[in-house]
């Protein structure tokens, strides 16, 4: 991943020196559940344990200087580590295949990536619900298809995008579950030449799970929940980020990216102040979104095992989880500084006349007694009245003027209906749903 869209604690967890830790840690453990059970000398667990404990610098230009000759990044790494702990490493890797090396890794970083972004998650989901509860009464307009529909708060639009991000949340915690998965069997998993004990003891070091049937590698299904489950937080980034974009559109401007003093908008016009951020966080989701079919096609692969998917993983692995960590970040930043314009929330719900009151007026007649059809009727047409004036005209003063409304309803009646309150007595309900 590009340093511009990277943070470095994410960035470590996929920097080679990291992998090789946990490579070591691996053979170290699984060295000492065999001395454990007297397949190899406690000895050679030991001499392991003390070259590490005295030596905790990885050389990766040596590492990569042998695999330029070998071909083979894990016998590489074995001959290294050989190369500075001695006689005693030959029993380094007994029974064990490369991918149980690989694949239980993978599990290990993708652990620590996760993490991160439970914890830049829990991140967003308190700035999120920070200025919900700032705004919770903040009268706006919702809209559908883009066109003005009935009032809402501006504090139940971020509580919807704080339900979705406490799912992705729960969906990621599951994810986090499914793969952290260790697979000590052997070639094509079997465990001929190792036991399932030290299997067992790897896993349990590792903080992880033992994998049921590894058949060499773990299955890709596992992997291809996790990434999808990666994907569906980046498109509710890219859907609260889209409303922010709307939202500060000119015409708009009920809310805006904060704007730091000395920024610049624009190279050629001054005035422009752009969504540049919440821009950026839609271009940043379609890049994580992308990395799912890979994932996806990852799940198949010939007989017990090929390695069609390792190339895929070493792209995808680090780059999904380091984009989303920035997202996560961004999108945090975006939310916490976030400007938010109440009055011109109030000048937008007014500005068409008193149409978004429109379905009050029609139920009302409804319940005094004029059909369905015909209520529409009514309505209808002194609210296109209203759209053709561009709201000069006022709902209200159309249907007091209307005999067909006024037969059935008095003007306090009518004027009952333009109440703005009324579409926020449920709010607290929500609000209690939401956020408990």
């Amino acid at each position: 991943m590009i340093p511009r869209y990277s943070r470095p604690d994410m960035v470590k967890i996929w920097e080679p020196e990291n992998r090789f830790r946990i490579w070591f840690e691996i053979e170290a453990h699984a060295t000492d559940a065999l001395a454990q059970i007297g397949v190899v000398p406690a000895s050679a667990a030991q001499a392991l344990w003390t070259w590490w404990d005295t030596n905790p610098v990885i050389d990766v230009a040596a590492i990569d200087a042998i695999e330029a000759v070998t071909k083979h990044d894990v016998v590489a790494f074995l001959t290294w580590v050989a190369e500075q702990v001695g006689d005693e490493a030959r029993f380094m890797h007994q029974g064990m295949t490369s991918s149980d090396v690989l694949d239980t890794c993978l599990a290990v970083q993708l652990t620590q990536a996760t993490d991160l972004l439970l914890a830049d998650m829990d991140a967003l989901l308190a700035a999120i619900k920070n200025r919900a509860m700032e705004h919770k009464f903040t009268p706006t307009i919702g809209r559908s298809h883009g066109i003005h529909a009935e009032p809402i708060t501006f504090g139940m639009k971020l509580a919807q995008a704080y339900a979705e991000f406490a799912r992705g949340r729960a969906r990621l915690v599951a994810a986090r579950a499914e793969i952290a998965t260790c697979a000590i069997s052997g070639a094509v998993g079997t465990f001929a030449n190792i036991d399932p004990k030290i299997e067992a003891h790897v896993a349990a070091k590792l903080g992880l799970a033992v994998e049921p049937v590894s058949t060499q590698v773990i299955p890709r299904d596992r992997h291809a929940m996790y990434f999808a489950t990666l994907g569906v937080i980046a498109s509710s980034i890219e859907r609260l980020a889209t409303e922010v974009r709307h939202l500060q559109r000119t015409e708009v401007l009920e809310a805006e990216e904060y704007f730091a003093p000395g920024q610049k908008g624009s190279s050629a016009m001054p005035h422009k102040r752009n969504p540049i951020l919440t821009e950026n966080l839609t271009g940043l989701a379609r890049m994580v979104r992308g990395y799912v079919t890979p994932a996806l096609e990852n799940v198949a692969l010939w007989h017990e095992r090929d390695i069609s998917h390792s190339s895929v993983e070493r792209y995808i692995g680090p780059d999904a989880t380091i984009t989303l960590d920035f997202a996560l970040g961004r999108l945090t930043g975006v939310i916490d500084k976030l400007l938010i314009y109440p009055d011109r929330m109030q000048k937008n719900l007014d500005r068409m006349g008193g149409l978004v009151h429109s379905q009050r007026v029609l139920l009302a007649l409804t319940q005094a007694g004029i059909s369905r059809e015909d209520s529409y009727r009514i309505v209808q047409r002194n609210a296109m009245k209203v759209w053709e004036s561009d709201g000069a005209e006022s709902l209200m003063e159309l249907l007091k003027a209307d005999p067909d409304v006024t037969a059935k309803m008095t003007a306090t009646e009518i004027e009952d209906r333009f109440n703005l309150d009324y579409h926020f007595k449920h709010i607290d309900t929500i609000f209690d749903r939401v956020f408990g």
